[in-house]
Formats: structure tokens, C-alpha cells, sequence
């Protein structure tokens, strides 16, 4: 690195190779002659060790352990509890790289040199979050209120969206961490970076963020509608950004889908005139999930079902000129399906006087 020369607490730039991480398993030394797999280097690789011993054929009567295999097992937890050991002091030194001021009166390539150096260690942090015990080390490290805090919604739009990634990767799948991040502010933020920001890169990281924050996480969800989440995601939708419009689209099937009971909402909104608007846009592989989400708010709900009837909307017509298009078309199949259910669901049953109101 141009300005690395400042002591220890800096960070190369570059990722450790596969044969340098400590989350790859160690190095073949140890497997010597005894035939035994190499000993993992953390917590994460030992409980994988457990699993595929258990899973093997079941063994006769054990037999009294071996010196040879004691040995082996010490180190082998020995390994993974140093290796995990070593990956936080990982974090700590990134930790330390991004809580540092940035240069006040450096010129531009020492600034470009400390962006680069910032952003590696964000990058980093990802690849050793995606391990669920560095992700709970990392918070209790208070590097969520570094990012929420520092890195969300300033400085260059490379560590915006490194910043965000980072807090998706940390908080899939973990309630403790979601509710940190979401006791920090960060999705009011992150909705906002899906709204405004410039930069398309940053507005897929936030939204796959966001991802992770209301997907299976009843407060994340019922923050993101008094935040009007809906109305930021239709938005997204509404953009020319293909893999921005295509993950909002999946994120609201999948929340209706979980949460059905936010259809009312959605229609009051003009969520169905809007879905349709899209579908009425060129065709692209995209709208495969607007009428995904477009069935998923009818199915089962009968004042969406009125609102796709509505002789304005056109829309029996668009569904089934659509339908004509797709026939010889194997790669829009599921489109092609979602298409059939809508002309089932809304103009195959009773009209409005007979359904329930």
C-alpha cells in the first residue's frame, strides 16, 4: 500500500489467499502420516467435523482411544479455538483501520490510498462475517454502530455500499443482530440509500440489507411499514436498474407471501394498478416477478381480486395477449404460469356481487 508505513494497526489491502485465511481449514502439516484430516481452524470447522463423524456408518463397540488419536482430537480443538481467536484480532485490527479520522490535509493520492485501505477492511469483515460466530464477535465489538454510524451514508460511494453489505451479511438469519442494527437506526438509513443514493451499487447492497432485516423479522417488518417501505420498494421497481427492479419485485412477493396480512395495506396503496402499470412496460424477464407479486396479492383476497377486474386496467386483455407471446417460449415458463393463475383467479369466478365482501 502507497501509506502503509505507519505501523502495525495498518492493514494490507489485499485479502489473505486461501492457503493464508484462517476460516480455510490449516495447513497440511498436520495431517503427517497418521491418515487423519487436517484439524479445522475454528469453532464453525469443528462442529463441521462433528457432523460428517456422526454422519458416517455406525462403528462397532468403541474400543479404548488411542494415544495417537487423543493427540490428535487436543489439537484439533486446540486449532479451532486458536484460529477463532485469530479471526477476531482480524476484525480488531479492520476495526482499528476504519475508526481512524480521515486525513484532513492529505493530498489526493494519499486520500485515494486510505479509501483503498477502508474499503479492504470492510471487504474483510464481510468474508469473516459470513461466519455466524465473527458476525456476534463483530457486534460486540461495536462495529454495527461504526458502520451504521460513520460509513451508511457518507464518504465515497465504495465504502456506502461495502458498509451495507456488511451489515446484511451480519444480520441474515440472526435475530440478536437484527435487532441491534435495527435499534441503531440503520433501516430508516438504508431505505434512504435505496430511494436517493446515486449510486447504483449502493442501492442493491441497501436493499439486500433491507432484505435481511424484514424477511423473517417481525419488528424489522413492522419498522419498514411505518417507514412506508412499500412505497420506497415500488420505487425501486419502477427504476431502469435491471437488478435493482428484480430483487424488489422478489423482496415483495416474498413479504407477501409471509405476511399476508398487509394486502390491505398494499391496495390501498395502488399496488395492483401499479404492478399492472409494469407488466405494461417492454418485456423483460422481470415482470416474471411483478405477476408473481401481483398473484400473490390477489390469491386468497378478494378485494385485490375486484381491483385486477377493474375495466380500466385492461388487464384480462394484457394477460391474455401475454399468454400468446409466451407459448413458444420454454424460458418464460413460470411467467407464463403466473399469467394462467391471474385469469383464473380474477376472471374465472363469479363477478363482484357474489364474492365475499
Amino acid at each position: 500500500m502507497a501509506n502503509q508505513g505507519s505501523g502495525g494497526s495498518r492493514l494490507p489491502l489485499a485479502l489473505p489467499s486461501a492457503s493464508q485465511d484462517c476460516s480455510s481449514g490449516g495447513s497440511g502439516s498436520s495431517e503427517g502420516g497418521s491418515g487423519h484430516p487436517p484439524p479445522p481452524r475454528n469453532l464453525q470447522g469443528l462442529l463441521q467435523m462433528a457432523i460428517t463423524a456422526g454422519s458416517e456408518e455406525p462403528d462397532p463397540p468403541p474400543e479404548p482411544m488411542s494415544e495417537e488419536r487423543r493427540q490428535w482430537l487436543q489439537e484439533a480443538m486446540s486449532a479451532a479455538f486458536r484460529g477463532q481467536r485469530e479471526e477476531v484480532e482480524q476484525m480488531k485490527n479492520c476495526l482499528r483501520v476504519l475508526s481512524q479520522p480521515t486525513p484532513s490535509s492529505a493530498g489526493e493520492v494519499e486520500l485515494a490510498a486510505d479509501q483503498q485501505e477502508r474499503e479492504g477492511a470492510l471487504e474483510l469483515l464481510a468474508d469473516l462475517c459470513e461466519n455466524m460466530d465473527n458476525a456476534a464477535d463483530f457486534c460486540q465489538l461495536s462495529g454495527m454502530h461504526l458502520l451504521v454510524g460513520r460509513y451508511l451514508e457518507a464518504g465515497p460511494a465504495g465504502l456506502r455500499w461495502r458498509a451495507a453489505q456488511l451489515i446484511g451479511t451480519c444480520s441474515q438469519n440472526v435475530a440478536a443482530i437484527q435487532e441491534q442494527v435495527l435499534g441503531l437506526g440503520a433501516l430508516r438509513k438504508l431505505l434512504r440509500l435505496l430511494d436517493r443514493d446515486p449510486c447504483d451499487a449502493v442501492r442493491v447492497k441497501a436493499l439486500f440489507a433491507i432484505s435481511c432485516l424484514v424477511r423473517e423479522q417481525e419488528a424489522g417488518l413492522l419498522q419498514f411499514l411505518r417507514l412506508d417501505g412499500f412505497s420506497v420498494l415500488m420505487r425501486a421497481m419502477q427504476q431502469q436498474v435491471q437488478k435493482l427492479k428484480v430483487k424488489s419485485a422478489f423482496l415483495l412477493q416474498n413479504l407477501l407471501v409471509g405476511h399476508p396480512e398487509h394486502k390491505g395495506t398494499l391496495c390501498a396503496m395502488g399496488m395492483v394498478q401499479q404492478l399492472v402499470a409494469l407488466v405494461r412496460t417492454e418485456h423483460s424477464p422481470f415482470h416474471e416477478h411483478v405477476l408473481g407479486a401481483l398473484c400473490s396479492l390477489v390469491t386468497d383476497f378478494p378485494q385485490g381480486v375486484r381491483e385486477c377486474r377493474e375495466p380500466e386496467l385492461g388487464l384480462e386483455e394484457l394477460l391474455r395477449h401475454r399468454c400468446q407471446l409466451l407459448q413458444q417460449h420454454e424460458e418464460y415458463q413460470e411467467e407464463l404460469e403466473f399469467c394462467e393463475k391471474l385469469l383464473q383467479t380474477c376472471f374465472s369466478t363469479p363477478t363482484d356481487d357474489s364474492m365475499d365482501r
